[in-house]
């Protein structure tokens, strides 16, 4: 069995600020609220590999791993995949940016399978990112159009 989930936002933002913001790697600690850190490692072309650290959970545990992103701006698509899987077998996700009237549309879709000694099984892992990515999605929605209306101010 695998997990998939697929979630959107619109932001009220045009394309390149929704895009320059949520592809700058180094200020994901302030865009996302569950990331401690993030070390670029490498960076070659359009692709960007990348140590994540998250905040410690409820248990106190400190959660990292690598992973490797690849951008294309000219097809508004991001993939990534986790180099480092820790608890997944593997991970692979999709961000799409569509330009529609009222902003930029994000998708998130993700594709996983979690390993047999993992401490979650795929349908919980599979509720917990949907749960989390509504989350993350409406708090980076609201840290861009904010700055949309700084920048609209300036």
């Amino acid at each position: 069995m695998a997990g998939h989930t697929d979630n959107e936002v619109m932001i009220k933002a045009p394309f390149d600020l929704v895009w320059n913001m949520t592809n700058d790697l180094e200020n994901w600690p302030q865009l996302f609220s569950e990331y401690a850190s993030v070390e670029v490692l490498q960076r070659t072309g359009d692709t960007t590999t990348f140590r994540l650290t998250m905040h410690p959970d409820e248990d106190g545990k400190v959660w990292s791993w690598v992973s490797e992103r690849e951008t294309a701006r000219d097809v508004r698509t991001v993939w990534a995949r986790r180099v480092e899987p820790g608890p997944f077998a593997y991970m692979n996700i999709r961000w799409e940016y569509e330009e529609e009237s009222e902003g930029t549309r994000m998708r998130w879709t993700q594709d996983f399978e979690m390993r047999p000694d993992a401490p979650v099984d795929d349908a919980t892992m599979t509720d917990h990112i949907n749960r989390n990515s509504r989350i993350q999605m409406d708090l980076i929605r609201d840290k861009i159009e904010q700055r949309a209306r700084e920048t609209v101010r300036a």
